[in-house]
């Protein structure tokens, strides 16, 4: 992807997380990308095109290098399958800002079809990209059961960070939940003794 390109999807994703599907504009969307807005239709034909291409960039943010799990020894793939979904929640501007992008794109399909079927296809390539690090890191489990633990997970994401972007809970909290999560549905030992400090709603 050109650098033009990528600064007028992420300035996309930044109007998207300021002002929601609703109140995003075209022409703002030009003005923070700083190019003209005929070059936006150029390249995404209308609203939707750029609302669809925007939610898959927003996928694609976190590190997903087949090449490189394949590469890994088991314990490290399993801190992959880790890193892939915490990597989803933590004190990042960036982070945060994609996480209430996605969290208002997501809310708001049920209301613009033109959403529905781009935001199933991200969502599916997401599944799909857990659930093959799953099975690379469990000695064992099928397909079938990685596929079913993976759409598990990502659903726990999308709850545990619309709680912690809307502050009802810290951080730390947050990634404390989806740890446990992760370590009772691939390996069947849940670390509740292990959360930090913290308290566990955001104050």
């Amino acid at each position: 992807m050109s650098e033009k390109l990528t600064r007028i999807l992420n300035a996309a994703t930044t109007c998207i997380a300021r002002s929601g599907v609703r109140g995003m504009r075209v022409n703002d969307v030009a003005a923070e990308a700083g190019v003209s807005p005929g070059l936006l239709y150029y390249h995404f034909t209308d609203r939707a095109g750029l609302l669809a291409a925007t939610l898959e960039h927003i996928n694609k943010q976190v590190s997903k290098d087949d090449a490189v799990l394949s590469s890994l020894n088991a314990e490290d793939r399993s801190r992959h399958v880790r890193h892939l979904l915490l990597d989803e929640i933590k004190d990042d501007a960036d982070v945060r800002r994609n996480s209430v992008a996605w969290n208002e794109l997501r809310a708001c399909s049920i209301f613009e079809q033109e959403l529905a079927e781009p935001l199933s296809r991200t969502t599916a390539e997401w599944n799909r990209e857990i659930a093959q690090a799953i099975v690379a890191a469990s000695e064992g489990t099928s397909e079938d059961e990685a596929s079913v633990t993976a759409e598990i997970l990502t659903s726990l994401v999308e709850g545990i960070s619309g709680r912690w972007l809307s502050g009802f809970i810290t951080t730390d909290h947050a990634r404390y939940l989806l740890t446990t999560a992760i370590d009772s549905l691939t390996t069947g030992r849940p670390t509740a003794s292990q959360e930090p400090a913290a308290q566990g709603l955001a104050k």
